[in-house]
């Protein structure tokens, strides 16, 4: 008898247990994973209680909630959606949300630890639940200028103030409509949300910050940067001036853009190889510096760092373990090089602020329903990849570019412009990926920008960055400089 009740006390136990493992699993490790599970209806009802806070810029709303006649309550709306697409994302009936909508998630619900006691507060006094307002740093005039120069081409422009990393303008194409996947109709919600998911171009892919492309000559910034800072070299150093350079262990040759020379004579300086965005020059370097010296300046400007604006950012590579054929390549960011806009951005708004790097972003206050402030923007400096001499050659270098070299679309009449293009390959018979970066005024930089085109601006391989994303940064300097 004594030991069939030790039998049963040990099943016992051991259910107790089970109940106590599954209790706990589901209640605290599984707690998120439940409740932002798009199939828990539970979840998405009471998501809709509250009153969500809205996305601003410049006090206006750019998405807010409004009051509906059915069980959801509140629909989410976007007042000017593609153009603020790509910052707003999408709020959705069991799709999921992005983009801002979901990185500031916890503060546009209410339901963050600092807003906790404002949550109990309305509840017990009857009033609606309500979530805090987000406050960009988008400059409405210069994100409507972005989004207007970009036009049709597939790509996306970004713009930053140097001197404190605000995102002014945050443009990606194509576009869509994110009211569309705002409906209270799931299977609509549904329907629109597979069509843009088969949409040629990625619509919903923010490329600002989430697209990936070999930088192409945009990169000669930093091998320019490791030349003169890593390796001391100056801006006079020169190297063999040929028509064809060999990659060393192969029978593959690199060219100029040109196919000829850079420029005349038989040697040419590191400073006329940046002006006029020669490719051997800069292979004859990166193979002369090494790897490490490359490396370590792509690293300070922030490729291979995770960046969070606060939207993840995919992380920009220049890679390692490189033979000297594929450093040489590297070195004029072909080869595996791959970067985003905003990464591109970065490296003109270092340039732009004498060296120093400040860590870009997209929120510049978030306030309580009480108009409380819960957080504020605070500059926070990423690094200093360049020392304030550096800068200055390389500024110096950039406004050459867009005086009297291979960036001169992007001149403004009265102001000094500091620019460098990109035209980079993707493979054979595939379109050109059309960059320019750079900043305005040289003399005392407001704002720093980059442009990737990424179907090579309806121009197959004819285009080039100075044709094409030259021109339309342009525009978004203007707008800034206007302001």
């Amino acid at each position: 008898m004594t030991r069939e009740l030790k039998r049963v006390s040990i099943v016992v136990f051991l259910m107790f247990l089970t109940l106590l493992v599954s209790t706990t699993t589901i209640q605290f490790f599984q707690a998120d994973n439940l409740s932002t599970d798009a199939r828990n209806a539970r979840t998405v009802y009471a998501s809709y209680d509250t009153e969500r806070g809205p996305i601003l810029v410049d006090g206006q709303p750019i998405a807010m909630s409004v009051a509906t006649n059915d069980e959801f309550k509140y629909q989410r709306t976007y007042p000017q959606g593609p153009l603020y697409s790509a910052v707003t994302g999408y709020y959705t009936l069991g799709q999921g949300s992005s983009q801002i909508e979901q990185s500031m998630n916890d503060y546009l619900s209410g339901t963050s630890d600092s807003q906790f006691l404002e949550y109990l507060n309305r509840l017990v006094t009857g009033q609606n639940p309500q979530g805090a307002s987000v406050e960009l740093t988008i400059d409405p005039v210069v994100q409507q200028a972005a989004y207007d120069a970009l036009g049709s081409y597939q790509g996306a422009v970004v713009a930053i103030e140097p001197s404190t990393g605000r995102i002014l303008a945050m443009v990606s194409k194509p576009d869509y409509d994110p009211n569309t996947l705002a409906v209270h109709d799931s299977q609509q919600v549904l329907d629109t949300y597979d069509s843009l998911l088969a949409a040629s171009g990625d619509p919903l892919i923010n490329k600002t910050i989430n697209d990936l492309n070999p930088p192409g000559s945009t990169f000669k910034i930093v091998t320019t940067s490791a030349a003169l800072q890593n390796a001391n070299l100056p801006v006079d150093h020169t190297e063999p001036n040929l028509s064809r350079f060999p990659l060393p262990g192969s029978d593959q040759t690199v060219s100029n853009a040109g196919g000829g020379t850079c420029g005349g004579g038989d040697t040419v300086t590191i400073a006329t190889a940046f002006i006029l965005s020669c490719n051997i020059p800069m292979a004859e370097l990166g193979v002369e510096m090494g790897e490490g010296s490359l490396g370590d300046m792509a690293k300070a400007f922030g490729f291979g760092s995770e960046l969070s604006v606060p939207m993840d950012v995919s992380t920009s590579v220049y890679p390692r373990g490189l033979d000297d054929a594929q450093l040489a390549l590297s070195a004029f960011g072909q080869g595996s090089d791959v970067a985003t806009p905003l990464q591109i951005a970065m490296l003109s708004s270092a340039v732009a602020n004498g060296g120093k790097l400040m860590t870009p972003t997209l929120i510049d206050e978030v306030r309580a329903p009480d108009l409380s402030v819960l957080e504020s923007f605070e500059a926070k400096e990423f690094g200093t990849p360049l020392t304030s001499v550096t800068a200055s050659t390389l500024s110096g270098l950039m406004v050459d570019a867009v005086d009297n070299g291979a960036a001169t679309n992007a001149r403004i009449d009265g102001v000094s412009v500091a620019g460098k293009t990109g035209t980079a390959e993707n493979g054979e018979g595939d379109p050109y990926t059309l960059w320019f970066t750079g900043f305005a005024p040289a003399d005392n930089p407001r704002v720093a920008v980059a442009v990737v085109v990424e179907d090579g601006g309806g121009l197959g391989q004819s285009g080039t960055g100075n044709q094409v994303a030259a021109p339309i940064a342009q525009r978004v300097l203007e707008a800034v400089l206007s302001k």
